[in-house]
């Protein structure tokens, strides 16, 4: 991982929190609450695909009444990783100069964001970890901590990455990072899709640090978690890591 140097960085410019949704009703009100009350000079833009419990409607109702809150209308359910990039172009588009990751579901909590907000100020992309000292997870049951630390463990120790919470996806993003890593070669979802934006911002030489959040499990909804998103996820990055070793035993750069 780049360690900065002696680099200095820029102002971070206006803050945009992505808060992709599907059948999120019961959580979309609550969530852009608590962000608006934790960072309100932050705008928020809700990517809805098309849930069919009329969390767009809601989200509709909310822009209406808050010129800090915004709507992006996708046509169906594309997965989480298609709805990010969406987002992020959306924001990229629109001039803000850092882009955060957040779920709808309270998992991630907004009152943490100011912390990864400062951390940002000195790098290029801010991991909020689950597996660094002082993070943590709330209401996991011991499978589903076993399949994210175990997913983390394996992805790091296949692409040679230093991060410890490389699955994590409450993360805040200059605009200027997303502008080097490609996303344009994105296609990945889920899990997949935050190995493989933190991979990138590594191999592309940015400085990638993390700052310990609590993850808190949601208590309304359905997960979004599938046996599909893990097993994408385990061939790609174990696909990753050949060609990555196979490229550097040959001196190849790996796009």
């Amino acid at each position: 991982m780049n360690d900065g140097g002696q680099r200095r960085f820029g102002p971070l410019g206006s803050v945009l929190v992505i808060i992709p949704t599907y059948n999120e009703a019961e959580n979309i009100k609550p969530i852009v609450s608590r962000v608006r009350a934790a960072v309100p000079e932050a705008h928020i833009l809700v990517a809805d695909d098309n849930s069919p419990d009329g969390t767009g409607k809601l989200a509709d109702e909310l822009a209406a009444d808050d010129d800090h809150v915004h709507v992006l209308h996708r046509k169906g359910k594309e997965g989480l990783g298609a709805a990010y990039l969406a987002g992020f172009r959306w924001g990229m588009d629109h001039d803000y100069g850092v882009l955060v990751e957040m779920d709808a579901d309270g998992s991630h909590q907004p009152e943490e964001l100011p912390r990864l907000l400062t951390a940002l100020k000195g790098a290029d992309l801010v991991l909020g970890s689950r597996w660094v000292p002082g993070g943590r997870v709330v209401n996991w049951p011991k499978s589903r901590e076993f399949i994210s630390r175990g997913g983390s463990t394996y992805s790091r120790l296949m692409l040679g990455l230093r991060t410890r919470d490389v699955t994590g996806g409450y993360r805040a993003f200059r605009a200027e990072t997303l502008k080097g890593i490609g996303l344009d070669a994105v296609a990945s979802q889920g899990y997949c899709f935050q190995v493989d934006l933190a991979r990138r911002a590594v191999e592309a030489g940015f400085h990638v640090v993390e700052v310990p959040i609590t993850f808190v499990d949601r208590e309304v909804g359905d997960s979004k978690m599938s046996k599909d998103i893990l097993v994408e996820a385990l061939w790609r990055v174990t696909a990753w890591g050949v060609t990555s070793r196979t490229n550097k035993a040959l001196g190849r750069r790996t796009p």
